[in-house]
């Protein structure tokens, strides 16, 4: 074997509390015009306002919230605007996946002003990325994508809907302020949601077919946390569930730096064709792509069934085990329920075998494969 690298996340301040330490991190850094990044929905929300109004009292903050569910490079575009009118020197970005991800490609846009998908790393074009970024953290709202450990941005093309990852370890937070308290009065279907794709970055970590024995660790321990959690953080949450739910977030967002697989590559195209919530669309195809790579990876399966805490140590049981959570936490297990029609299902398997996450399978996926899984879904 030759040498291989390998990467981990930033600075992590953990626990509830957490983040009445940004303002005076800020101070200390001699940051003293942030743009804080969110979306509408949290920017209107009294635990963002509070924050804000702390950081008020010692910088001069800005807000931009204009943003997609699943963000566009017109988002992107805006918020460096806002970004240049208010001089702004650091960039806060508070939310979900969405939030975070427009927040990391505003930090890429400041001194990296060619289109934004030249710097596709799909493309090669994280080459391009060379210059110096702007100060970066990231305060999490929701226990689900785990963007505030990343180094990556998924952002959609406006008209074409394709989606494009933006990466360079330049982009990763100096600093990550979790606190498990932002995430007490998430909706239960959007704690359901967003936790199941959390789950989902762990499992599909956990198979994916590059060698990375630290993620692996990682993504078994992260489904431990969720598995115990989130029907719990859904139905009756209290301070443990909330704070393994995070935890476990951040674990699968650390993990899939190894990859991730089948399941993705079927969510992506439903969030861009139909503007499905990335979670649920996750949450509603996991139990079929994983179905389809229990054959040949047995003994991964069989590992994580005891980590689930299963009866059984097989690749059904899992399966079972995400059906049967599904239907604890209010998701459904067919595609027709949440939007999808039959006309639809030819153009998501074309996109979804365009898509950058299935190459990391531990299986091929083939057109026909992903047309058959949409059709079992269906």
């Amino acid at each position: 074997m030759g040498v291989i690298q390998f990467n981990f996340p930033t600075v992590i301040r953990f626990g509830f509390g957490a983040v009445k330490e940004l303002p005076g991190y800020l101070q200390k850094h001699n940051l003293k015009r942030p743009l804080v990044v969110t979306d509408p929905n949290v920017s209107q929300l009294d635990f963002f306002k509070k924050v804000l109004d702390d950081l008020r009292s010692v910088v001069s903050a800005e807000v931009f919230s204009n943003i997609h569910k699943n963000p566009v490079k017109s988002d992107v575009y805006a918020g460096t605007d806002v970004y240049d009118q208010h001089r702004a020197d650091c960039v806060i970005g508070i939310g979900g996946g969405a939030a975070l991800d427009v927040a990391r490609a505003i930090v890429l846009r400041v001194n990296h002003r060619e289109d934004l998908f030249v710097y596709d790393d799909l493309v090669g074009g994280d080459v391009y990325v060379t210059n110096d970024v702007p100060h970066f953290i990231t305060v999490p709202t929701t226990a689900g994508t785990g963007s505030e450990v990343g180094r990556s941005a998924i952002i959609a093309d406006d008209v074409t809907h394709q989606k494009k990852i933006l990466f360079s370890p330049k982009l990763m937070a100096k600093i990550v302020f979790a606190d498990p308290q932002l995430t007490m009065q998430l909706p239960p279907f959007i704690t359901a949601a967003t936790g199941m794709d959390a789950l989902t970055h762990n499992m599909e970590a956990f198979l994916a077919k590059n060698y990375h024995p630290m993620c692996d660790g990682i993504a078994l321990e992260g489904m431990r946390l969720i598995a115990g959690a989130l029907d719990k953080a859904v139905n009756c949450p209290d301070e443990k569930s909330r704070a393994d739910m995070l935890l476990g977030s951040m674990m699968g967002a650390v993990a899939f730096q190894k990859g991730l697989g089948v399941v993705h590559s079927m969510a992506h195209p439903l969030s861009s064709l139909l503007d499905t919530h990335h979670g649920l669309a996750n949450a509603v195809n996991i139990p079929y792509g994983m179905r389809f790579n229990i054959a040949g990876c047995e003994e991964k399966f069989a590992r994580m069934s005891i980590v689930l805490g299963l009866k059984e140590n097989s690749g059904e049981a899992v399966v079972n085990f995400l059906f049967e959570l599904n239907s604890r936490i209010g998701i459904p297990h067919r595609l027709r329920d949440i939007g999808v029609k039959p006309e639809h299902l030819e153009t998501l398997a074309d996109l979804a075998i365009a898509d950058f996450a299935h190459p990391n399978n531990p299986k091929p996926v083939s057109r026909e494969d992903f047309r058959r899984l949409y059709g079992e879904a269906y």
